[in-house]
């Protein structure tokens, strides 16, 4: 049997991440070969994520989106890998010519939790708290339900996220994905006092969250047939419609987006919240439609709304 070459970062989530993907190719019959390829995300630590437009301006190549993605598409045109293996809310909503989303594995809690150094969850945080996120949708929600916080800037994997929470006196807490806390297996944190895991009815979850993405660059049937074996389709019609929602209000847009998808009863739910850029209030919108036509259900929300990027 052939081995198909999967690529990742070479981050302690992603090669967990990689992982899941080698075990269920394994399950249905396949082989894979690890491919760990660095990120502009990965090396710019010393960047926030929103200043990688104005880092790289006047190179060859400006990044504003894909960070955490755009060597491994590379890798990918250059037939070094069959696959990449990304967190999906990482991946850029519009994607270039003859590249796809292939496949997702079942999706993780889609949560964000709360690691503080208080009981109690965000009521519980002292007036003026500092939380560290990196994460524009998060501080957006911080602000919206405790306009009183302090929101900082944090950037590094998740260990070194919860070392910098502990090492810094002035932090309060840190928000992360729940999702990534499980992948690493850190259970003994989430049983905590200190980790409050947020409902994502109010706290609304990235589009894409908790989900693994499968990325392929126009593949050969074989990396097809092995995708398909391992694609979870209630997952898959989930990132559909959230994917699609980002889509209407076009690719690019740095305005905070939250949206929140289940199913039941044969239907897909959608609830999202938009913070506009011009700082008027933000925007609530809930739709459904069949599970067989997910992206109605993205239509039908945005129609609701009264902005754009």
């Amino acid at each position: 049997m052939a081995t198909l070459h999967l690529g990742t970062r070479g981050s302690d989530l992603a090669l967990a991440q990689a992982t899941l993907t080698e075990t269920a190719l394994t399950a249905a019959g396949f082989q894979a070969q690890r491919h760990i390829i660095s990120t502009i995300g990965d090396k710019r630590q010393d960047l926030k994520l929103s200043e990688f437009a104005k880092a790289t301006a006047g190179t060859d190549q400006v990044i504003d989106k894909g960070i955490f993605t755009k060597e491994l598409e590379l890798a990918l045109a250059h037939r070094t890998i069959d696959f990449a293996v990304h967190s999906l809310k990482d991946v850029p909503t519009e994607l270039a010519q003859g590249y796809s989303i292939a496949a997702v594995l079942p999706r993780a809690p889609i949560e964000d939790a709360l690691i503080s150094k208080h009981p109690g969850g965000l009521p519980g945080l002292p007036p003026q708290a500092t939380v560290a996120t990196s994460s524009v949708r998060r501080a957006a929600q911080l602000q919206l339900l405790r306009p009183d916080l302090k929101v900082v800037d944090i950037r590094g994997n998740v260990p070194t996220r919860i070392q910098k929470l502990a090492d810094n006196p002035a932090w309060d807490a840190i928000i992360l994905a729940h999702a990534g806390l499980l992948r690493l297996g850190m259970h003994d944190l989430l049983a905590a006092q200190t980790t409050t895991i947020l409902d994502p009815q109010e706290f609304l979850p990235a589009a894409g969250q908790g989900a693994v993405g499968i990325e392929v660059y126009k593949p050969e049937e074989t990396t097809l047939q092995a995708l398909a074996a391992i694609d979870h389709r209630e997952t898959h019609l989930r990132i559909r419609t959230e994917r699609h929602f980002l889509h209407l209000l076009k690719a690019g847009c740095q305005t905070p987006i939250g949206a929140h998808t289940w199913i039941t009863d044969n239907q897909i739910h959608l609830r999202t919240l938009l913070f506009p850029e011009d700082g008027s209030p933000p925007q609530r919108a809930q739709a459904s439609a069949p599970v067989e036509t997910p992206e109605a259900a993205a239509e039908a929300a945005f129609e609701q709304l009264s902005v754009s990027c």
